[in-house]
C-alpha cells in the first residue's frame, strides 16, 4: 500500500505540473487520472483492509475512523480542485492541492507508521487473502 502511495503522488505532482503550465486539456486529463487512482485507493481500504480489521480488533473507533474521515476531507478538496479544472482557474486548483499535499502527507504517514504495521501483525494470517480482495477491488 506504501507504493500505491508513492504513484498516487507522482500522479498528484504531474497534474499539479499541468494546471501550472496551464494546459487546461491534459491537467483535466492529469487531475481525472490522479484522482481515479486516489479513490481506488480509498476504496481498497473501506471496502476491505479497514472492514477486515475492524473485525479482527473488535473495533471500529480506532485509527480506521480516523482514516476514514481524512478520505472524507480529501474528497472534498477534489470538488474544489474538479471546479478549478472545470474554471481554468490555477490559482483556486493550486491552493486546494497545496491544501490537499499537506494532508495526504500526514495521512499517508500515520498509515504507514501506525495502521499498515497493525494491520500486518493482526491480519497476518489471512493477509494473502486480503490482499487478492483488494486488488480486484474495482475491477
Amino acid at each position: 500500500m506504501a507504493d500505491d502511495h508513492r504513484r498516487c503522488d507522482e500522479l498528484f505532482a504531474e497534474a499539479e505540473q499541468r494546471v501550472g503550465d496551464g494546459d487546461w486539456t491534459a491537467a483535466k486529463d492529469g487531475f481525472n487520472t490522479m484522482r481515479s487512482a486516489i479513490e481506488h485507493h480509498f476504496s481498497m481500504e473501506e471496502e476491505v483492509l479497514f472492514p477486515e480489521f475492524e473485525q479482527v480488533t473488535g473495533s471500529s473507533m480506532g485509527p480506521t475512523q480516523v482514516m476514514r474521515h481524512e478520505h472524507e476531507q480529501m474528497r472534498q478538496l477534489f470538488q474544489e480542485m474538479a471546479d478549478a479544472v472545470t474554471g481554468q482557474q490555477a490559482d483556486a486548483y493550486l491552493g486546494a492541492s497545496e491544501t490537499l499535499l499537506i494532508l495526504m502527507q500526514q495521512h499517508n504517514a500515520k498509515e504507514e507508521q501506525i495502521l499498515y504495521p497493525m494491520t500486518d501483525a493482526q491480519l497476518a494470517a489471512q493477509s494473502k487473502e486480503v490482499l487478492e480482495r483488494m486488488q480486484s477491488v474495482g475491477k
